[in-house]
């Protein structure tokens, strides 16, 4: 089982912060760094200072980094053009060596587009942009060196577009897509995804998540094992009821909230134990959401006393 850290910045993070915890991220040997790509806080956090920018912010650490890699869980295509999205994030897979992994979806809170001026279609609409997308980026980066990629669809049209610059890693990064949808987001994971992963869902949820995109990696022709599979939960281990508490709380939520939910709280044993469950339905790879980035004994917790567990 790989250990990812995951945090959500849009509730009040700035750079310094994020690559205080990405250093610690590859100090204690996790696997890796992410962070969602958000420019508005939710609930009732103030967001101070204010939002910063998933790719920004993954070159810096690009470039401030030399193990661990670095993604996005996930990257909202209202957001971006696909063109300049591709550019983007071949430039930083090749700023980090090769490090990065391109976690993708449609975008889907409201409140941050309408706050920062970006187009919100509807929901049908959000997945068939999505869609070319998802054949844009990956074309572009797949389309060989002297070759030119055209692409002519409903929202976006390319023409010889020569299709540079290459990522480090070919013939591209690996591409993360998640959800629980049950028609379209499995058919686009079997066709485009590296790793499909389930975020903040139950056990049960995420065993059938997992199992439709499995039959639908056999309905394409494609072999099941060549995708991997992963979950995100919100972490809160403690050593005590005391330290679980005090740091549940943190979250604004309380344990035995998160506890009825499937998330991974408790003692050491105890995260563990959860996380292996999750493990035995399929999951290879495990996004520990860490929320209060100030708490630097948690993630050390977490490396000592988890990690040799999993």
């Amino acid at each position: 089982m790989r250990l990812r850290i995951f945090t959500e910045p849009q509730q009040g993070a700035d750079y310094a912060t994020l690559l205080r915890v990405a250093t610690a991220t590859e100090n204690l040997g996790f696997d890796a760094f992410f962070r969602s790509d958000h420019f508005r806080a939710m609930g009732d956090a103030p967001g101070l200072p204010g939002p910063t920018d998933a790719w920004v912010t993954l070159a810096g650490l690009a470039l401030q980094t030399s193990r661990i890699r670095l993604g996005t869980l996930v990257t909202a295509a209202t957001f971006r053009l696909p063109g300049p999205l591709a550019i983007s994030v071949a430039q930083v897979d090749q700023m980090s060596g090769g490090r990065i992994e391109f976690g993708f979806g449609t975008g889907w809170f409201e409140a941050e587009h309408t706050a920062y001026g970006i187009p919100f279609p509807s929901l049908k609409e959000r997945f068939d942009r999505f869609e070319e997308q998802l054949a844009i980026v990956t074309g572009l980066w797949e389309t060989p060196v002297g070759k030119a990629f055209s692409f002519d669809g409903t929202y976006y049209q390319l023409a010889d577009s020569p299709a540079l610059p290459k990522p480090a890693q070919q013939p591209k990064p690996p591409v993360i897509l998640g959800g629980a949808g049950t028609r379209r987001t499995p058919r686009l994971a079997a066709r485009y995804a590296d790793e499909f992963n389930v975020a903040f869902r139950s056990l049960p949820e995420t065993v059938a998540a997992f199992g439709r995109v499995r039959d639908a990696c056999t309905e394409a022709g494609r072999d099941p094992s060549s995708i991997g599979f992963s979950m995100a939960k919100t972490v809160c281990c403690g050593k005590d009821d005391a330290e679980v508490a005090r740091r549940a709380e943190a979250t604004g939520r309380r344990p035995e909230e998160m506890r009825a939910a499937g998330d991974p709280v408790g003692t050491p044993a105890e995260v563990a134990d959860t996380i292996g469950r999750y493990a035995e339905a399929g999951a290879g790879t495990t996004y520990l959401q860490v929320l209060d980035l100030s708490d630097a004994d948690h993630l050390e917790l977490l490396a000592a006393e988890v990690m040799p567990q999993v």
